[in-house]
């Protein structure tokens, strides 16, 4: 396991370092996309597997997105959360990024921004690397469709953090939209495969 402690001021890196085979630390915070592309570029093997910091123990299931890999079955295989009980926002920036991936793709996805993907190397290596910031795998998704890659989505019994309908929810939440917008207007200006 590879941990990427984004410019954290909380200790993770020290503590991943008793847990993880490898920690990349950022001295600044570099944006998701940023941290996600230092680790696919650092971790071995033909299959990386990103996951988000805060599924807690939920995070045992990821295990199942890599059987569609090594079944052949998919490039890249993309969880979908269990539905939440409570509504953390609003579903704008799920929704720009749902249509945005199907206006530019022909796809309709149903976990967009879901951050715990498991993808072959191979594909990552052709694409060259993650959009920044936010808007990681929305670029990511483009990326492998334009690609003639194939994806496919597994539903998990996965939980995570919920911001609410808090102002640092509404904070994180425009700057998720900013970055969607960015990358999406960024891969409709880029030429098709």
């Amino acid at each position: 396991m590879l941990v990427v402690d984004d410019g954290s001021d909380d200790g993770t890196a020290e503590i991943a370092r008793a847990y993880a085979d490898d920690v990349i630390r950022h001295v600044d915070n570099m944006g998701k996309g940023e941290a996600m592309n230092s680790g696919w570029r650092r971790a071995k093997g033909d299959i990386v597997l990103f996951a988000d910091a805060d599924l807690g123990d939920s995070a045992r299931y990821l295990e199942k997105l890599i059987v569609p890999l090594e079944e052949d079955r998919a490039d890249m295989a993309v969880a979908r959360f269990a539905i939440s009980p409570s509504k953390g926002g609003f579903g704008f920036a799920k929704s720009l990024a749902r249509h945005g991936i199907q206006r530019l793709t022909g796809y309709r996805t149903e976990a967009p921004l879901s951050g715990q993907r498991a993808v072959r190397r191979r594909v990552l290596e052709q694409i060259g690397g993650l959009s920044s910031g936010y808007g990681a795998e929305v670029g990511l998704t483009v990326d492998v469709l334009r690609h003639g890659y194939c994806i496919c989505e597994i539903d998990l019994p996965l939980t995570h953090r919920e911001y609410g309908k808090t102002w640092s929810g509404f904070v994180h939440r425009g700057t998720q939209m900013i970055d969607i917008g960015r990358t999406l207007f960024v891969k409709w200006r880029e030429p098709l495969c």
